[in-house]
């Protein structure tokens, strides 16, 4: 902790001698924030927006979690290019005396201290204390770019350990030489209990100076004799150069569809050797795509917490297509390689991504991306559109070209619906459609517990039982995990309703009528007590029910790692029928306002696999639309009171101790935290067909969206908070584009328009502000 306070003071410092006016977003990115408890895709510096490439260095492998970059080691073990979901790859790590690559990391790895690291927004710089070795970090999207000073007199050396252990396994690894200054080769991850395939990546490494010689090892037993090619398990290379004052460069090409593929993207992308001129490249687009949100006059605490969060939402969800639009299905029962729709000119339209659970993103990415990108989100429905097409569903977490299962429901449905009513509408909307209402019947992806992989007869997503019930009960037959019946009863019942939405927009009147009765099956688990609560198989109640778990449950029964006290609000689409069942929107309310003064001694959050003993958790999905739902009491100051007071407990530290608490699930966390500080959020998750925006107190004084004009008819919506301060949490009143605005919202498409919000800011609440006319 001392060590970061001395980084802190020298970042202070920094920003002083610049002067805070000059920065720019990306400058403002605190990269190592919350990496004391790191994930596999959480920590990733050298990575251009949702990059193919995700280049950084690894302190810890053999994992998903507590993996990859950890503020709290000491070593390095390399510095891998591929930090996705369920993938990795692509190891590399200069060095200088005798090789040990064959050894393993253990034996090769190197201390390093974070006194003379720098980490940005696309860079990455670390001093290698056990070679002298400076290491420099960036990238384009699909290719790394590596810049190693050596001391002088040192004969250079460079590992490429393909057959490392990262997050996983690789099962096959193979190195080629081509020339003195090129290696090809590629590297097949190993299945995993979540990616139920192997996938292989490709790469082309090229140097800025030729090799004096290269080694290498296969099944970790070093070859002898020159080298020319390795093949195998816990395989890899060395390469060797002649000792110079210059530093010595290497640009490392990735693809999932073959040698040429990886070929292809190092020639789009990076033909040249300004290893300077890729790091300004690079901030330049983290500009552009952090500069759709300016905020001005808030501290130099809230406004780095606030790029943090923007820059994690826009970092970890991966392209996996090629430069030329070719991507791997690996849906079927061999890999194919496709290509991504053209435009007239022939360039693709969009990307294809790799993506975990979508699970909970109707209060976190769905919110935040129409408004800073919604090409992504575009891309986003194109690629499960493609998905369906290819293998016959809509995923709801795709990796390495196929379907994982993981979570629960059908989180695509809400996402589609808010892309559809926030105008994100490019990609074709009849066969999302198709898709779509397949999930919601047997046979589709609502059948499939969490990582259920069997495609013929999954059972374990219960929805027979709901379509024929009207909820899923416990005990159902079927595997995976995640089988907890009350919580895909109440998802589904949600789903069902943005199911409804875009159907009556896309003109399905009978499908819309449909969905809209199935919306209602939440009342199936009310139990009469003031909980909802699972049912068994045949239908009565589960017996010796809790709210909450008195010990360190990682769920309590029939939840999905949450708790019968968070899923009893989890009725974003009726908040109102909810409220009717508690006796009236004021008992709702101060039942509401009950659980949040319990959760308040732990801050809102609890332990990461904890969720049990919780009545608020901020820390995970279920519980991020908690506070919004006073604004659908009647309430409104107690939605501003709380969001506030969560966001300041939850969301305000930027330190790798306390930055993000448990999973960031990238970037739900960072959205939510995002939208918090705005002020702008929708308990409905966007789906609704005139979508609404709530509002707390904003952070920051000013808020400019910049908004997409291919999207958004508005050039930009201006917030102006006067008196906005931490104790200014209360609105007082507001203007939207000059005229009084008496309710706590606004429709989306006011927004999308452009124009103003003035927001007067005070510290008590006026609980005459905001309540009528009430939330459509």
């Amino acid at each position: 902790m001392k060590a970061w306070r001395a980084v802190l003071v020298a970042i202070v410092a920094a920003q002083t001698a610049a002067g805070a006016a000059a920065k720019t977003p990306a400058d403002w990115v605190e990269p190592r924030s919350g990496t004391v408890a790191s994930r596999w895709f959480f920590f990733n510096s050298a990575c251009r927006p949702f990059g193919m490439v995700n280049l950084s260095p690894d302190t810890r492998t053999g994992g998903d979690w507590m993996n990859g970059y950890l503020y709290g080691d000491t070593s390095i073990r390399g510095f891998s290019h591929i930090h996705g979901w369920q993938l990795y790859g692509i190891s590399a790590m200069p060095f200088t005396g005798g090789p040990k690559g064959h050894l393993g990391a253990d034996a090769y790895q190197s201390e390093f201290s974070h006194d003379d690291e720098i980490a940005r927004a696309g860079y990455h710089k670390v001093v290698l204390k056990t070679y002298g070795v400076t290491a420099e970090l960036t990238s384009t999207c699909r290719v790394g770019f590596h810049r190693y000073t050596f001391p002088a007199a040192a004969e250079a050396g460079v590992l490429l350990d393909t057959g490392a252990v990262l997050m996983d396994r690789i099962a096959h690894s193979e190195v080629r030489r081509i020339s003195d200054t090129e290696l090809e080769g590629l590297a097949v991850m190993a299945a995993t209990t979540r990616r139920p395939k192997p996938f292989t990546v490709h790469f082309v490494a090229q140097f800025n100076r030729p090799m004096s010689a290269m080694g290498g090892w296969e099944a970790g037993q070093p070859l002898a004799g020159a080298v020319t090619s390795v093949a195998g398990t816990n395989a890899g290379v060395f390469a060797r150069f002649a000792p110079s004052a210059e530093p010595l460069l290497m640009k490392v090409a990735i693809s999932y569809t073959g040698i040429d593929g990886a070929r292809r993207n190092l020639a789009a992308e990076l033909p040249h050797w300004d290893f300077d001129r890729v790091v300004a490249e690079s901030r330049d687009e983290w500009n552009r795509r952090l500069g759709r949100v300016e905020v001005a006059g808030g501290s130099d605490a809230d406004t780095t917490r606030f790029y943090t969060d923007l820059w994690h939402a826009l970092l970890g969800r991966r392209i996996v297509s090629d430069a030329d639009g070719a991507y791997c299905d690996n849906t079927g029962p061999e890999p194919r390689v496709r290509k991504v729709r053209r435009g007239p000119d022939g360039t693709p339209l969009f990307p294809h991504h790799n993506f975990d659970a979508l699970w909970g993103a109707h209060w976190t990415l769905d919110l935040l991306w129409p408004l800073v990108c919604p090409d992504v989100m575009d891309a986003f429905c194109n690629t499960m559109v493609d998905m369906y097409r290819n293998g016959g569903l809509i995923p709801r977490g795709p990796s390495g070209g196929n379907y994982t299962f993981v979570m629960i429901g059908d989180p695509a449905a809400s996402f589609f619906a808010t892309a559809y009513h926030m105008g994100v509408r490019n990609w074709d909307a009849e066969a999302a459609w198709e898709g779509l209402r397949k999930n919601a019947f047997p046979g589709g992806i609502r059948a499939h517990a969490g990582y259920e992989h069997n495609r013929t007869n999954a059972a374990g997503g219960g929805i027979t039982y709901y379509v024929d019930r009207g909820y899923v009960p416990e005990g159902i037959e079927g595997k995976g995990m995640h089988k907890d019946g009350a919580s895909m009863t109440l998802e589904y019942a949600y789903q069902d309703w943005c199911l409804a939405e875009l159907a009556a927009s896309l003109g399905k009147a009978d499908d819309a009528k449909l969905f809209a009765a199935r919306a209602m099956n939440y009342t199936n688990l009310w139990d009469g007590s003031g909980w909802m609560r699972p049912r068994n198989k045949d239908g009565s109640w589960l017996k010796d029910f809790t709210p909450v778990s008195t010990g360190k449950n990682f769920t309590t029964k029939g939840f999905c790692e949450a708790t019968g006290a968070i899923y009893t609000h989890f009725v974003p689409h009726d908040p109102r029928g909810l409220m009717r069942l508690f006796g009236g929107a004021e008992a709702y309310a101060a039942a509401l306002e009950a659980q949040f003064q319990r959760a308040g001694p732990m801050k809102f959050i609890v332990p990461h696999g904890q969720h049990g003993a919780a009545w608020v958790d901020y820390e995970n999905q279920p519980s991020t639309g908690m506070a919004h739902m006073f604004n659908f009491a009647g309430q409104p100051w107690l939605a501003q009171k709380w969001a506030r007071t969560v966001r300041q407990a939850v969301f305000s530290s930027i330190t790798p101790q306390d930055g993000y608490h448990g999973d960031e699930d990238q970037g739900q966390m960072g959205a939510l935290s995002a939208l918090l500080a705005l002020g702008l959020f929708d308990e409905q998750g966007g789906a609704a067909r005139r979508p609404t925006w709530q509002l707390t107190a904003p952070v920051f004084p000013e808020v400019v969206l910049h908004l997409d004009p291919v999207y958004h008819p508005g050039r930009t919506f201006r917030i102006t908070a006067r008196n906005a301060g931490p104790e200014n949490i209360y609105i007082q009143s507001a203007k939207l584009n000059g005229r009084p605005l008496t309710g706590c919202w606004f429709h989306h498409e006011e927004l999308a328009k452009g124009g103003t919000l003035e927001l007067d800011l005070g510290p008590g609440p006026n609980r005459q502000w905001g309540v009528h006319p009430s939330i459509p």
